[in-house]
């Protein structure tokens, strides 16, 4: 169990909240009682995504609040935790969940990697180092909820931008939660999220259907709440094709890597197809 307790009244900060993912756990903190801020880039998009959580707060637009917020940009940060501070008095929840994925190739434009870097890492961390001291000062139990990616633990080819983005949100998260739980009188916990294949606009794709393997980002939102209320630092998240067990195994691979010395990536290497292959049948 973590020290916190979802009391109707407390405060959650959700950062690319007006849409997938943000949007639902908004949502359903809305409904649990909190009082919610959302922030993300797009007026429209704001003021729609405030609307759904309005009609579902108990007390309706009161207890909502939306702010345009670049997350790359230290300066928006700092002006979203004073906006939150004056209108609900501070913060319990962050979650640092806005993200972007545009695709990158390894030699491509350094202006898309310092994209992807400033959104991904750099908001969550400055997202972190702007909101965490006054949570601590707070004196209340809270969390911090860092959207991750599995991509940032087992790093496939095809973006490495984003793999590094997550692999580097994965390893501050996993720091982060060490400094709060050793730091006296602090009731905060981190927790890295780590989704499955989710319906979002970020994988959407041009689709306009659900595939059948993906989850919905409300089913992502309510695992999440479950594993939280477990305690759960990794929140690692199944899908409709994927189960926990295969992502376990994955993982395993990955870290084998090192451990028996193979080539870099080799899940995708030819010479070792046919051992990944053995390896995942052996284990079902």
């Amino acid at each position: 169990m973590t020290d916190f307790t979802f009391t109707p009244g407390a405060v959650a900060v959700v950062t690319g909240g007006a849409a997938g993912i943000g949007l639902a756990a908004a949502k359903r903190f809305a409904q649990l009682g909190l009082r919610v801020c959302i922030a993300d880039l797009g007026e429209d998009r704001l003021a729609n995504a405030k609307q759904a959580i309005a009609s579902v707060a108990a007390e309706g637009a009161k207890e909502v609040l939306a702010v345009e917020t670049d997350v790359s940009r230290l300066e928006d940060l700092v002006r979203l935790e004073a906006a939150v501070r004056d209108r609900f008095g501070g913060t319990d929840i962050l979650m640092n969940n806005a993200g972007i994925q545009p695709g990158s190739a390894m030699f491509g434009a350094a202006a898309n990697w310092e994209r992807v870097l400033d959104v991904n890492l750099w908001g969550v961390i400055h997202g972190t180092q702007t909101f965490v001291p006054a949570m601590i000062a707070r004196g209340r139990p809270g969390l911090v909820i860092n959207t991750g990616s599995k991509q940032g633990i087992t790093t496939p080819p095809g973006d490495p931008a984003y793999n590094v983005s997550k692999a580097g949100l994965k390893a501050f998260t996993e720091a982060l939660q060490h400094e709060l739980r050793n730091t006296p009188g602090c009731r905060i916990s981190a927790h890295l999220l780590i989704p499955g294949f989710v319906f979002t606009e970020l994988a959407a794709q041009g689709r306009t259907e659900k595939p059948a393997a993906a989850w919905t980002p409300e089913q992502t939102v309510d695992f999440m709440l479950e594993r939280l209320d477990a305690g759960d630092f990794y929140i690692l998240c199944p899908d409709n094709d994927v189960p926990r067990s295969l992502d376990e195994r994955r993982i395993l691979w990955a870290a084998g890597d090192i451990v028996e010395n193979r080539p870099a990536l080799s899940r995708w290497h030819p010479d070792y197809a046919q051992a990944f292959a053995a390896y995942i049948q052996k284990n079902d």
